[in-house]
């Protein structure tokens, strides 16, 4: 097993669509990402594609559209195989230390016995990330330098 890479981080399709459609806890933690360029959202085709189908289904098919277009730009793709389940299959393939869901199942202590001897992934509620998440201190096991504080804008 390779060491995860912090600076990563996958949110499931369900955290996608509420940080579109709700706000809420889903959207202040991918603020955290989208405030600093050295920290990565990623995501499969598939993934993406399982949140566009929610946010048509759930709003309308221009803002599902506009979204997916956008999203595109922000985040880091990877590919996996057809059949793997699209958000941890995005975490697995990118090295991601940290995914974002609302889904007990993959937040259960069953699913993370099974995955911890491959990867250091660690599955959390948004609002449990968002918590924990200390930009400073990642930035200063991560990177070189003094931090910088915020280098994006999250609503830009």
């Amino acid at each position: 097993m390779t060491d995860p890479d912090p600076t990563h981080v996958v949110a499931d399709a369900d955290v996608l669509v509420a940080d579109l459609l709700v706000g809420g806890p889903a959207r202040e933690a991918l603020d955290h990402v989208r405030r600093h360029s050295w920290v990565d959202l990623v995501a499969s085709d598939a993934l993406l594609a399982d949140a566009e189908a929610a946010i048509a289904a759930l709003a309308d098919d221009g803002l599902a559209s506009d979204w997916r277009e956008r999203i595109e730009d922000e985040r880091v793709a990877v590919d996996h195989p057809p059949d793997d389940h699209p958000g941890l299959a995005s975490a697995y393939q990118s090295g991601a230390a940290h995914m974002l869901s609302f889904d007990e199942t993959l937040r259960s202590a069953k699913t993370g016995l099974s995955i911890q001897p491959y990867q250091g992934l660690s599955v959390r509620t948004p609002d449990a990330f968002a918590t924990v998440f200390d930009a400073e201190s990642l930035y200063d096991a991560t990177q070189e330098g003094e931090y910088p504080g915020p280098d994006r804008d999250p609503r830009a």
